[in-house]
Protein backbone atom coordinates (compact mmCIF):
# COMPACT_ATOMS: atom_id res chain seq x y z
CA UNK A 1 0.00 0.00 0.00
CA UNK A 2 1.44 3.37 -0.73
CA UNK A 3 2.40 5.40 2.55
CA UNK A 4 0.61 8.96 2.33
CA UNK A 5 3.03 12.31 2.74
CA UNK A 6 3.46 13.06 6.03
CA UNK A 7 3.00 9.63 7.58
CA UNK A 8 5.90 8.25 9.66
CA UNK A 9 5.85 4.48 9.82
CA UNK A 10 9.21 2.88 10.45
CA UNK A 11 10.89 0.20 10.48
CA UNK A 12 14.08 -1.13 12.67
CA UNK A 13 16.62 -3.64 11.33
CA UNK A 14 18.45 -5.15 13.98
CA UNK A 15 22.04 -7.02 12.27
CA UNK A 16 23.23 -8.97 14.42
CA UNK A 17 25.85 -11.95 15.52
CA UNK A 18 25.12 -15.27 17.45
CA UNK A 19 27.86 -17.71 17.35
CA UNK A 20 26.31 -21.29 16.87
CA UNK A 21 26.88 -22.40 20.82
CA UNK A 22 24.30 -19.59 21.66
CA UNK A 23 21.81 -19.82 18.85
CA UNK A 24 18.95 -22.03 21.14
CA UNK A 25 19.45 -19.34 23.71
CA UNK A 26 18.82 -16.56 21.26
CA UNK A 27 15.80 -18.36 20.03
CA UNK A 28 14.61 -18.85 23.42
CA UNK A 29 15.06 -15.35 24.86
CA UNK A 30 13.60 -13.89 21.21
CA UNK A 31 10.45 -16.33 22.30
CA UNK A 32 10.10 -15.24 26.00
CA UNK A 33 9.71 -10.98 25.17
CA UNK A 34 7.80 -11.62 21.12
CA UNK A 35 4.64 -11.59 22.23
CA UNK A 36 4.84 -9.50 24.79
CA UNK A 37 6.31 -6.34 22.67
CA UNK A 38 3.63 -7.04 19.89
CA UNK A 39 0.65 -6.89 22.90
CA UNK A 40 1.48 -4.59 25.03
CA UNK A 41 4.34 -1.94 23.44
CA UNK A 42 2.41 1.40 21.81
CA UNK A 43 3.52 1.91 18.42
CA UNK A 44 4.43 -1.38 17.66
CA UNK A 45 3.42 -3.34 14.86
CA UNK A 46 5.16 -6.21 13.65
CA UNK A 47 8.80 -7.78 13.83
CA UNK A 48 10.38 -10.81 12.16
CA UNK A 49 13.56 -12.95 12.79
CA UNK A 50 15.50 -13.96 10.30
CA UNK A 51 18.72 -16.63 9.81
CA UNK A 52 20.82 -15.74 6.84
CA UNK A 53 20.97 -18.69 4.28
CA UNK A 54 24.62 -17.88 3.50
CA UNK A 55 25.83 -17.63 6.61
CA UNK A 56 24.38 -19.39 10.00
CA UNK A 57 25.36 -17.01 12.82
CA UNK A 58 24.51 -13.80 11.23
CA UNK A 59 20.80 -12.82 12.01
CA UNK A 60 18.28 -9.75 11.12
CA UNK A 61 15.59 -9.20 13.53
CA UNK A 62 13.05 -6.13 11.41
CA UNK A 63 10.70 -4.34 13.43
CA UNK A 64 7.85 -2.00 12.18
CA UNK A 65 6.55 0.84 13.79
CA UNK A 66 3.61 3.32 13.96
CA UNK A 67 6.70 5.86 14.15
CA UNK A 68 10.21 6.00 14.53
CA UNK A 69 9.32 8.05 17.89
CA UNK A 70 7.51 4.99 19.36
CA UNK A 71 10.24 2.78 19.13
CA UNK A 72 12.77 5.52 20.76
CA UNK A 73 10.45 5.84 23.37
CA UNK A 74 9.81 2.54 24.21
CA UNK A 75 13.76 2.25 23.59
CA UNK A 76 14.69 4.44 26.17
CA UNK A 77 12.98 2.54 28.95
CA UNK A 78 13.79 0.18 31.69
CA UNK A 79 11.51 -1.93 30.40
CA UNK A 80 13.05 -3.07 27.37
CA UNK A 81 16.35 -3.24 28.71
CA UNK A 82 15.28 -5.67 31.40
CA UNK A 83 13.30 -7.38 28.25
CA UNK A 84 15.99 -7.56 25.76
CA UNK A 85 19.10 -8.05 27.96
CA UNK A 86 18.96 -11.75 27.79
CA UNK A 87 18.72 -11.96 23.66
CA UNK A 88 21.83 -9.19 23.77
CA UNK A 89 23.39 -11.64 26.03
CA UNK A 90 23.48 -13.78 23.19
CA UNK A 91 25.06 -11.49 20.33
CA UNK A 92 28.85 -11.72 19.53
CA UNK A 93 27.99 -8.57 17.32
CA UNK A 94 25.08 -5.74 16.78
CA UNK A 95 23.82 -2.98 15.26
CA UNK A 96 20.87 -1.18 13.98
CA UNK A 97 19.66 1.01 12.04
CA UNK A 98 16.48 2.68 11.23
CA UNK A 99 14.53 4.07 8.37
CA UNK A 100 10.99 6.08 7.66
CA UNK A 101 8.64 3.70 5.01
CA UNK A 102 8.23 5.64 2.14
CA UNK A 103 6.26 3.49 0.18
CA UNK A 104 5.17 -0.37 0.19
CA UNK A 105 4.43 -2.37 -2.44
CA UNK A 106 2.19 -5.67 -2.51
CA UNK A 107 -0.16 -7.87 -4.64
CA UNK A 108 -2.66 -5.71 -3.71
CA UNK A 109 -1.02 -2.17 -4.06
CA UNK A 110 -3.18 -0.15 -7.01
CA UNK A 111 -0.55 1.28 -9.74
CA UNK A 112 -0.78 4.88 -10.15
CA UNK A 113 -2.94 6.64 -12.71
CA UNK A 114 -3.99 3.03 -13.93
CA UNK A 115 -7.61 2.37 -13.72
CA UNK A 116 -9.17 -1.23 -13.90
CA UNK A 117 -10.27 -2.29 -17.15
CA UNK A 118 -14.08 -3.23 -18.03
CA UNK A 119 -14.94 -5.16 -20.73
CA UNK A 120 -18.04 -4.23 -23.03
CA UNK A 121 -20.67 -7.21 -23.46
Amino acid sequence: MPVTEGAAQGRVLFLITVKEERREDFLAAYEQIRHLVAEGVPGHLRDQVCQSSADPEQWLITSEWRSLEDFAAWERTEEHRDLVRPMRACFSDARSVRFHIKAETSRDTPRAGLSTPTTAG
